[in-house]
């Protein structure tokens, strides 16, 4: 059970400085979501978006961050 309270403490901790991150540097971070790739359709009664590309670079970053995590701690 101390385990799973531990587990809990790093995420609230991980939310918490994501959290600070973008209320301090969220105009650092405008290109995210209009990255060549990402598709947008916007009509007049419709719109549509897919960050495709953006979501890649977001999976690139966690794993990256997640590797070196696990290969450090």
């Amino acid at each position: 059970m101390q385990e799973s309270g531990k587990y809990i403490i790093y995420i609230g901790i991980g939310i918490i400085l994501i959290g600070v991150i973008v209320y301090f540097f969220g105009n650092k971070f405008s290109f995210f979501g209009k990255l060549p790739g990402d598709i947008r359709v916007e009509k007049e009664n419709f719109s549509f978006y897919m960050p495709i590309t953006s979501m890649i670079l977001l999976s690139i970053v966690i794993s990256g961050i997640l590797w070196f995590i696990r290969k450090f701690f």
